[in-house]
């Protein structure tokens, strides 16, 4: 990113700011409570550590052409964006360019501020029941520290009956031909040609996130299982780091890869996809059943450096 275009999307009415002295991020409530950016400034020159977005995105209030956008109540896909829970059937609204509404709400809507200090601001978004048959609150608490990145993520149900959610973060990377990436993992899930999980298999030999592989000779749109809740991104060519590391529930991590981008995705989730069909197997699946009044939170730390 430029000094201009960082000039122009600092006075951007749709932004709100945080910075500690050495990182800044800029937010965009009213595009699903998006990050628009999250970088370092040195001597006068930006270091993104998310992909940022441009000023399309943010006048569009384009969630999904963000840096980072909160998933609640669910994470990636539901078949069809129908299932049964409880004894009731929940049909969610489909078109043909979504027909599994993909991760849920938050990245559909605006989100208030509710605190807003230097270095740290906290969103909400509130749902209430509509053809997702339960009322809840969804929370993000965006704080810098010495550079770091830290969000924090709550959903709580606000309905009178128990309530299935999941929920994540979504953060895009910038891609270089050196970018690396590795998260140990034991397991995945493959896929059918609607990104539906089939099938809970071990990772390629030859692609195996554990091992560690190049992002410009990947091509991912997977839920890794057994994931450690840490994972390292290197750009070994512009001597930078950066680990990511979760806490619990987030026990899932999605990888998107897409051929010939500039970005790709490593998205620590609390899910697998279309999980809400899938509990009750063998192989957990990630949903968790909130009761009235309850809530479940979790932390996704980002941590740069450089000289790697």
């Amino acid at each position: 990113m430029t000094k201009n275009f960082a000039a122009i999307a600092a006075q951007h009415s749709e932004l709100v700011s945080i910075s500690d002295g050495i990182a800044t991020v800029d937010i965009a409530p009213a595009a699903g409570g998006a990050l628009a950016s999250y970088r370092w400034w040195q001597d006068g020159a930006a270091v993104d550590w998310l992909r940022p977005a441009d000023p399309a995105a943010i006048s569009g209030r384009d969630a999904g052409a963000m840096a980072c956008f909160p998933l609640v109540p669910y994470s990636n896909r539901i078949r069809g964006g129908r299932f049964e829970f409880a004894g009731r059937t929940v049909q969610l609204p489909s078109r043909p360019e979504d027909p599994h509404h993909e991760h849920g709400h938050g990245w559909r809507s605006p989100w208030a501020v509710v605190r807003h200090e230097a270095s740290t601001i906290v969103l909400r978004y509130r749902h209430a029941a509509d053809s997702w048959p339960w009322s809840y609150e969804a929370e993000q608490e965006v704080t810098l520290a010495d550079g770091m990145l830290c969000i924090t993520v709550t959903v709580r149900n606000l309905s009178d009956a128990p309530m299935p959610v999941g929920f994540g973060l979504h953060p895009y990377f910038p891609s270089t031909p050196w970018t690396h990436v590795q998260a140990p993992v034991s397991g995945m899930w493959e896929i059918d040609g609607e990104v539906l999980p089939v099938r809970h298999v071990l990772p390629p030999a030859g692609a195996d996130p554990s091992i560690g592989f190049d992002v410009s000779e990947a091509d991912f749109d997977t839920v890794f299982t057994g994931w450690a809740r840490r994972a390292r991104i290197t750009w070994p060519e512009q001597g930078r780091r950066l680990d990511i590391e979760a806490e619990a529930p987030l026990d899932f991590l999605v990888l998107y890869t897409p051929p010939g981008e500039p970005f790709f995705c490593v998205e620590p989730v609390s899910n697998i996809t279309d999980a809400f069909n899938r509990a009750g197997g063998r192989i957990d699946t990630g949903c968790i059943v909130l009761a009235p009044g309850l809530m479940r939170s979790a932390s996704v730390r980002f941590t740069p450096s450089l000289a790697v």
